[in-house]
This record gives structure tokens, sequence and C-alpha cells, in this order.
């Protein structure tokens, strides 16, 4: 996680610098706030992993000696077969249309198909067919 503490702390720190540059020498108010909050936001996320790593243990990452073979094994768990994802693709499309049409009857379906698409995917492994006893 160190690693990408970096990068989006390097992000933070172009984002400001080029937000300070900007407002001083174009004036103009929209890009100058757009590039600060660029720079807010991954403040945010720099932030979470470099707080993350320092309760994790290194990873093979972290290590400027590592090798290759040091990051095999197992990375997790990966339902090969889940129709949830598209689902869930689907309903975030369409939460999009209905937002940048702005009908609010769509937005309604669209937040309906999404909570349920959501809760499909968390709980695809407790309940049904696939529930592990």
């Amino acid at each position: 996680m160190k690693v990408e503490a970096l990068i989006f702390n390097l992000l933070t720190v172009f984002c400001i610098v080029t937000a300070i540059i900007y407002g001083f020498w174009a004036r103009e108010p929209i890009g100058t706030t757009a590039l600060a909050l660029s720079g807010g936001l991954t403040l945010l996320i720099g932030g979470f992993f470099w707080f993350v790593s320092r309760r994790i243990d290194d990873r093979p990452e972290d290590s400027k000696d590592a090798e290759i073979a040091d990051g095999a094994g197992e990375l997790g768990f990966f339902s090969p077969g889940s129709y949830w994802p598209f689902g869930l693709a689907f309903a975030a499309g369409l939460m999009g249309l209905a937002l940048a049409f702005w009908y609010p009857w769509l937005v309604l379906i669209a937040g309906a198909a999404l909570i349920l698409t959501i809760g499909g995917l968390l709980f695809e492994y407790y309940v049904g067919q696939n529930a592990h006893s």
C-alpha cells in the first residue's frame, strides 16, 4: 500500500501546485476549483492508503529488492460464475443515464436496481444455493 499512497500523494502535490499556477496565470475560477478539488480527492485516497499501509504487513510491492516469485500464491477468492457484476454495471449505467437526462422516475428505478444488485453481489455466498455452511 505504500506504493499506492506515494503515487496518490504525488498526484495531490501536482494538482495543488498546478491549481496555484493556473489560478495566478489564467485567473479562471472554474479550472482552478476543479484542480483544487482533484487535489483534495487524491489526498483522500492517498491518505487512506497511507493509513492502511501503516497497519498491514509489507507486501512484495513495497520492497525494492523483492523478486517476482515473492508475489506468487493465492490472491483471494473471485467468483467465476457470478452474474451480479453484469447487473450492477447495467444498473449503474441506467443511473448515469437517468441523471444525465434527469428523469426522476428512472432515478428511482435505477436506485432500486442498484440496491438490489449490490445486495445480491454482497450476499451471494451467504444465502441460496451458494451458501457456505
